[in-house]
């Protein structure tokens, strides 16, 4: 009988390792802020909870509704699971990587932004499109500095693979373009706030109307496409900080496990901090935003012109 090769069973391992972990990093940044704030806080395992109880749940739909409200959510969630197959997770090379897979991970990511607004849209609430305008905005800004981020981490490490780009990444890779590497990943750190939602950005625990952007979008999901929202979320969560990990914390040792747990433990430092952030500061003005972004393009650029000389 012929015998697996753990090289090849590794990245499909590390995915479903990703799929049962990545709610876990909101439950580490709600109890950051419960730290802050002085109280014990929700479970960690909160959104683990949450979840088991919307897929149990029935769904509720409005005549005004169509097929692209009930779709959305899954094909959102697809796209999702989609880009996990061409992410690298804890060092190991990507379930299906190819040349140029960068770009298919950020259409993914696209995809599922533009399947949510879709479906909010298709409420015909006049207050889920004044959400929907705000996230097409901050998301038009945001892609281009992904864009530019991935294509220094692309020109340093002449691949057009993510599996590639990251593993090329090493302590050698920070002491000759520790500048470059240093503006990718603030620009990254400024995308990953803001295509989470997060605080400066976004408050994901707001119940104010005029300053609701993602939330209000997802008013009238219920149950289970609620819980594929939710758990969408939490996986767009882990691959963006993936990319940002993979660059601050570049361990290859060859040993699947010791890399996925140093992996593991800089996901859940990252989500650390994200808590610090949204607990030491309070959300940006609407209209600072765009600025905040248009400067984390011009680092990316810089960055960009590092690694060009």
């Amino acid at each position: 009988m012929e015998t697996l090769d753990m090289g090849e069973i590794t990245p499909l391992l590390n995915i479903l390792l990703s799929l049962a972990l990545a709610p876990l990093l909101t439950g580490v940044i709600n109890r950051t802020k419960a730290l802050f704030a002085g109280r014990n806080g929700q479970p960690i395992l909160q959104l683990y909870y949450d979840l088991f109880k919307l897929l149990n749940k029935g769904a509720v739909y409005s005549r005004t509704t169509s097929w692209v409200f009930r779709a959305g959510p899954i094909i959102g969630l697809s796209s999702l699971l989609a880009a996990m197959t061409v992410m690298p997770f804890g060092g190991s090379s990507a379930l299906f990587p190819f040349q140029g897979d960068l770009v298919l991970f950020a259409y993914l990511l696209g995809l599922a932004r533009l399947l949510t607004i879709l479906a909010a849209l298709d409420t015909g609430s006049a207050f889920e499109g004044m959400g929907c305008s705000r996230e097409a905005l901050f998301s038009a800004l945001a892609e281009p500095v992904l864009f530019i981020g991935l294509t220094v981490i692309a020109r340093y490490a002449t691949n057009l693979s993510l599996t590639g780009m990251l593993a090329a990444i090493n302590p050698g890779a920070w002491a000759k373009a520790g500048p470059a590497l240093t503006l990718v990943v603030t620009a990254l750190l400024f995308v990953f706030l803001t295509e989470n939602c997060r605080i400066p950005v976004d408050d994901p625990n707001t119940h104010l109307e005029l300053t609701m952007i993602h939330e209000v979008m997802v008013l009238d999901h219920t149950g289970p496409d609620l819980a594929f929202i939710l758990y969408g979320a939490a996986l767009k969560l882990w691959v963006l900080g993936t990319i940002i990990i993979s660059i601050v914390i570049p361990i290859h040792t060859g040993n699947a496990w010791l890399d996925y747990m140093a992996f593991f433990c800089g996901m859940v430092l990252l989500a650390i901090a994200v808590g610090v952030v949204e607990s030491s500061m309070a959300r940006l003005r609407m209209l600072r935003v765009p600025q905040m972004l248009v400067g984390a393009g011009a680092l990316a650029i810089l960055a960009l012109f590092l690694v060009l000389r």
